[in-house]
């Protein structure tokens, strides 16, 4: 197998703000691996919060060509070769999702049949970044008006409160919310019976990811409202860690290092009684494809990362009645547009 590597940087269709900052652009790194005729192609998301980058990510990739081997099947012991060199978990994600792209072309089928799985994945939210309480509104409205069935609203900024009940009365859609750990422990519990007035379904990453004492404190109140983990939930060996003071972990590939990881992940917390949501970073269709293969086995998803960009170097991916449509064709589905 020959591998290759690069970056692209994606357009943000609009200003992008989150507690920790606002962006208008994002780099991805893609990954390729040409094998008997057909090319596997894979992305990452790299991201400051998690210590990555794109120069890491890349030269992740470019290092990997003694440890693929020549059995693009053998998915466990490359695996396995590839977390023992350490570096970069996001260059390891491109590298992974490439090779399930490149099996499934060898096998003449999708990814999500390949797992077994099925192609009908829940409602994705649309996220709503920090924006004026007027502007937020407006956000939602137009989402609504676009066939969004669920939205995600981004807080942690001021008039928090505002904002929420400013796009209750813009739209009746179910509601998310994601601090980026962005709240103390008051904050929260003065938000959280407004919140469930609201009908907000789940709150994300509320605290910072050390402070598990606060999530305890605020799982107590008891609210009903599940307490998802984001930024404190990276791998299978924190998913045991996150059932003793949260309700649910958020899985993202960037975060995994690819597809396999993380379909442990969900079944360790399953047997842990936690909710599952699959999320993502700012990404083309091809790194939002590789998550959506194994979509159905989640109860929520945030796969909006290619619906917030003005400029998709691929195509594939349908989006019907709020649902990210998986293409038929081999593989991951999506191809780089010409």
């Amino acid at each position: 197998m020959e591998i290759s590597s690069g970056v692209r940087a994606l357009t943000l269709a609009e200003t992008f703000t989150i507690a920790r900052g606002s962006t208008d652009t994002a780099e991805v790194v893609w990954a390729e691996i040409t094998h008997e005729g057909h090319v596997g192609r894979g992305e990452g998301a790299p991201d400051d919060r998690y210590g990555e980058s794109a120069g890491a990510a890349r030269s992740f990739i470019d290092g990997t060509g003694d440890a693929l081997g020549d059995d693009p099947f053998a998915l466990e012991a490359i695996e396995e070769r590839l977390r023992a060199r350490g570096g970069s978990v996001v260059g390891l994600c491109a590298v992974e999702c490439a090779l399930h792209d490149l099996i499934g072309k060898l096998a003449g089928q999708p990814t999500w049949r390949l797992l077994g799985l099925a192609d009908r994945t829940p409602p994705t939210s649309y996220t709503i970044g920090i924006d004026s309480i007027e502007g937020s509104a407006d956000r939602a409205r137009r989402a609504a008006e676009a066939g969004y069935r669920r939205l995600k609203v981004k807080l942690g900024g001021e008039a928090d409160l505002e904002r929420l009940e400013a796009i209750r009365a813009a739209c009746d859609l179910p509601l998310r919310v994601d601090a980026n750990e962005g709240w103390t422990l008051d904050e929260a519990r003065a938000l959280l019976p407004v919140l469930a007035g609201l009908g907000v379904e789940l709150i994300e990453q509320p605290f910072p990811a050390g402070q598990r004492d606060a999530f305890r404190e605020l799982r107590s109140a008891g609210s009903g409202i599940p307490l998802v983990v984001d930024e404190g939930c990276h791998t299978l060996r924190d998913v045991a860690d996150v059932a003793g003071y949260a309700d649910g972990v958020n899985l993202k590939l960037a975060k995994t290092g690819g597809i396999r990881e993380a379909v442990r992940m969900i079944h360790a917390a399953r047997a842990l009684g936690l909710v599952v949501m699959l999320g993502c970073m700012i990404e083309s269709s091809l790194g939002i494809s590789a998550a959506a293969q194994f979509a159905s086995l989640c109860d929520f998803v945030d796969l909006d990362g290619h619906l917030l960009i003005s400029d998709d170097p691929a195509e594939g991916l349908g989006l019907e009645q709020g649902r990210i449509v998986l293409s038929q064709r081999p593989g991951l589905g999506v191809e780089p547009l010409a």
